[in-house]
């Protein structure tokens, strides 16, 4: 009802600009401030102003008295406010929104028709995936999921590194040393196991004896020319390591969760000769240069001061060279392209855009989502020994934790279902694994987080739990009721809208109505932590009504009570949906 109601607002102050001879190219439609009894508001009178000669309340006057409300169904009255026009609801805009949000995919934008990749995580194969690096994940699935809520075909992609030094370095490594010569694996895990080979080989070349590291980097430098030329036994030594790996890598990511449709590795892009193509156009550009024994670009009339370098003196072109074959891959395959990108990559991401631009693409397809680090988070896993903390190791303490805050709980649920110890085990990781994904997704992604755990965990402050919390309400309410929450089916036939007459009922109807627009703006801005911001507003406005609003109670009469159930459901569904897109679980009961 939202976005109807918005397309009625500028329809009808379209209207009236022309009645009045005045232009309509900004209608200023905005969001009014808190406490105004309006669903939009317009500030035109402002732009006007000089235009008119009069001061921007008297434009606002004469816009407001201009404008027919009686032509839409949904506004009630136009009304002026100092400078601005502010657009009140009728009652069948609060109908609308109630029966519409009783839909199970409520919040769901109609198709676009574009087919949209999102590529994120992107993590070399090397090893576990570290927890300073859990934000690409959350992010690119909340993205990817977010812009597939809002009617674009997406599709996930994790683009795989396995043509780099790295990735020689530690084929070489596996199969040089003896499990023997190895520590025993902190997991039982295959990127766990793998991990010991890539670090005692970088162990050894940077304190081994000269001679063998010498030896060693020959036969690493001969697997990095074996996969540049096409040679196909290079290329299934260095997959038996790729694929080994990712495949622990992958274990990790399912318990986000997140999903990817394909993972496309870079090797594809030599032994298709994309590369060697984009090498060869880039070497026709007035702006290659061969420079300290490599072919590199100068790229300052970017405002770039670092040259890009695209080949090697040994005729071995680098991750970024095969990016810019495989980002001309996706503009072949799709209408747009989102990368998920660390801050550190910043400068490759500049100078990938003006690189291909100098190609000749149209940059205008691609979408970088630039967010910065995890800090690591305090307690027993910060003392550990080793090379960092694991993502595993996070997701395992918040289980644990969750867990501990779930059973402390226990005696004082409302509710009167038996929770099982496999009861407990769910919600343990829903909760747990919920509450580190919504910490780290709820904040803007270039501003860097300091990881609490007390603050992630809290059932009473502005987190995950908080919001799951609400779902399980709603879903407690509607059992109660005999309803079953999974049910598709409206929960109230022909319920009377206008009964949801108190503040609370109202304000919350306004919240409910507002999702497709959330996911709108969260889609069109690639910021999926404008919908972790609409979740808290919505758990913060139905506590209200649940505390003012009974809606089982014996004096409820049956027609408030099937008018209440229907926003209960609303309200179920437009919770549920947003914590779907952010890739967090909604509990039917906690």
């Amino acid at each position: 009802m939202y976005l109807q109601f918005r397309d009625d607002v500028e329809a009808l102050l379209t209207s009236a600009l022309d009645t009045l001879d005045l232009p309509t190219d900004d209608l200023g439609v905005e969001d009014p401030p808190e406490g105004v009894d309006a669903v939009l508001a317009s500030s035109a009178a402002f732009r006007l102003a000089g235009e008119v000669g009069a001061p921007p309340p008297k434009v606002a006057a004469d816009l407001a008295d201009a404008i027919d409300a009686s032509e839409s169904e949904l506004v009630a009255a136009a009304a002026a406010q100092g400078p601005y026009v502010n657009f009140a609801p009728s009652d069948a805009y609060y109908e609308g929104t109630a029966e519409a949000a009783q839909r199970e995919d409520f919040g769901r934008l109609e198709p676009t028709g574009e087919e949209v990749v999102v590529e994120h995580t992107s993590a070399n194969p090397t090893g576990p995936v570290h927890v300073g690096r859990a934000r690409n994940p959350i992010v690119g699935d909340a993205v990817a999921r977010i812009l597939a809520f809002a009617g674009n075909d997406v599709d996930r992609h994790y683009y795989v590194n396995d043509a780099g030094r790295q990735m020689a370095v530690f084929t070489w490594a596996y199969e040089t040393f003896e499990e023997d010569d190895l520590p025993d694996p902190e997991r039982d895990k295959a990127d766990y196991d793998l991990v010991r080979y890539y670090r005692i080989g970088n162990e050894f070349l940077e304190e081994g004896d000269p001679d063998e590291v010498e030896e060693a980097e020959d036969e690493i430098q001969a697997i990095m020319q074996g996969l540049e030329s096409g040679d196909e036994e290079t290329y299934e030594r260095v997959q038996e390591v790729v694929d080994t790996v990712l495949g622990g890598m992958r274990e990790t990511l399912d318990r986000l969760p997140a999903e990817f449709d394909e993972f496309v590795k870079e090797t594809r892009f030599l032994r298709d000769g994309s590369a060697d193509d984009v090498v060869s156009r880039l070497k026709e550009l007035d702006e290659a240069v061969y420079e300290e024994d490599a072919w590199q670009l100068d790229l300052e009339e970017f405002g770039i001061e670092k040259n890009f370098v695209f080949l090697r003196s040994d005729g071995t072109t680098l991750y970024a060279t095969r990016d810019l074959a495989h980002h001309e891959w996706k503009f072949d395959e799709y209408d747009r392209a989102v990368t998920v990108l660390g801050e550190d990559h910043k400068l490759q991401a500049r100078q990938m855009n003006a690189t291909l631009e100098l190609l000749g693409n149209d940059t205008d397809d691609l979408r970088q989502v630039i967010y910065s680090y995890v800090n690591l988070p305090e307690g027993k896993m910060s003392t550990r020994a080793g090379t960092g903390i694991d993502l595993d190791d996070l997701l395992d303490e918040a289980i644990d934790r969750a867990r501990e805050e779930v059973e402390t709980r226990l005696d004082d649920r409302i509710r009167d279902d038996d929770l099982t110890d496999e009861d407990v085990e769910r919600i343990a990781e829903q909760v747990g694994i919920g509450a580190v994904r919504y910490d780290i997704v709820s904040k803007q992604p270039t501003k860097a987080i300091t990881f609490e755990w007390d603050r992630a965990l809290d059932f009473e402050a502005q987190s995950a739990p908080y919001v799951q919390y609400v779902h399980a309400r709603c879903c407690g309410i509607l059992e109660e009721a005999g309803i079953d929450p999974a049910s598709t089916a409206p929960v109230a036939e022909g319920f009377d809208a206008s009964l949801l007459e108190t503040e609370a009922e109202r304000e919350l109807l306004a919240v409910v109505a507002r999702f497709p627009a959330v996911i709108e703006e969260a889609a069109e801005d690639l910021e999926p932590h404008v919908v972790a911001t609409y979740t808290r507003e919505i758990a913060d406005t139905f506590n209200t009504f649940y505390r003012e609003c009974p809606v089982l109670a014996d004096d409820v009469d049956d027609d408030l009570r099937d008018a209440r159930l229907a926003l209960v459901a609303a309200s179920k569904h437009a919770v549920g949906n947003a914590l779907q897109v952010l890739g967090v679980a909604a509990p039917r009961s906690m």
